[in-house]
């Protein structure tokens, strides 16, 4: 595993509301205290587990995801953990939000500078953090370390297939990864390409027909097979009646693609 991000458990509370509601978990990757949601079967475990990547949107509402996915895996007795990477959600003060970031690069040079702020930012301190949520889940006593999945979609997608090849996850599920930046961002193409060569994980790679661009899904898909390298690819009917609904089917529409996403990683996931 290549990031160097140190573990510390600061603290586990329990989230208020229904049992559908998650437990709120803080960790460390190295001095920058971060935090997640964590969704648990009933029981002492252990259980197999998620890792779920979160996109890009700001503030919390990348909760949407996890209110929408977690309690399904749970339901199935698996862990759902989503990590909030820096200066998102519950690791807002953490460090700056990653879209303000892109931001003022494209503003100071343009789409080329905005492109590599974000693969840099992405490859970098992001999956640092990523990389420090799954030093914190193989802690636990409730999961079982050799049966940790990871998923995402948008950013969280990108994470997910940086993750698969350089951690020690046992499937890889990439919902709409580099959607919305693909055609813009060729350093973007060529990090992601490398990734799945790479991949120590098989990947199952979804969006729905009408999501910005379904380039990066079947692009990194024929990466994975042209070096004979596990992979799955489903493009599903059209979600909604734009492109935002459609690139939103990779937690919205969970109805939908769960099973198809449980089976890939019950499967892969299964000693």
């Amino acid at each position: 595993m290549a990031a160097t991000a140190s573990l510390t458990v600061v603290g586990v509370a329990q989230a208020a509301g229904s049992s559908h509601q998650p437990e709120i978990v803080q960790f460390t990757n190295q001095n920058v205290v971060l935090a997640g949601e964590l969704f648990k079967p009933n029981g002492d475990g252990p259980f197999p587990a998620i890792l779920y990547n979160h996109g890009s949107a700001p503030g919390m509402l990348s909760s949407q995801a996890s209110g929408s996915i977690g309690p399904l895996f749970a339901q199935k007795g698996w862990v759902f953990f989503m990590p909030y990477r820096r200066g998102q959600g519950l690791s807002t003060k953490a460090g700056p939000y990653i879209g303000d970031e892109i931001a003022q690069a494209r503003a100071r040079g343009g789409t080329r500078e905005g492109a590599t702020t974000m693969v840099r930012l992405l490859s970098t301190v992001h999956l640092q953090d990523q990389f420090a949520a799954l030093n914190w889940l193989t802690s636990q006593k409730f999961v079982q370390k050799d049966r940790i999945a990871v998923a995402g979609n948008s950013f969280g997608g990108i994470e997910t297939v940086l993750g698969a090849s350089q951690g020690h996850y046992c499937a890889a599920v990439d919902a709409s990864g580099g959607a919305e930046s693909w055609r813009s961002a060729p350093e973007l193409q060529i990090l992601m390409k490398t990734a799945v060569r790479a991949s120590k994980a098989p990947v199952f790679f979804f969006q729905a027909e009408n999501d910005f661009d379904l380039s990066p899904s079947r692009a990194l898909f024929a990466e994975m097979k042209s070096v004979a390298k596990e992979a799955e690819l489903k493009i599903y009917p059209p979600y909604g009646t734009s492109s935002r609904e459609g690139h939103s089917f990779a937690y919205a529409g969970s109805a939908t693609w769960f099973d198809d996403v449980f089976s890939f990683v019950q499967r892969h996931c299964t000693p």
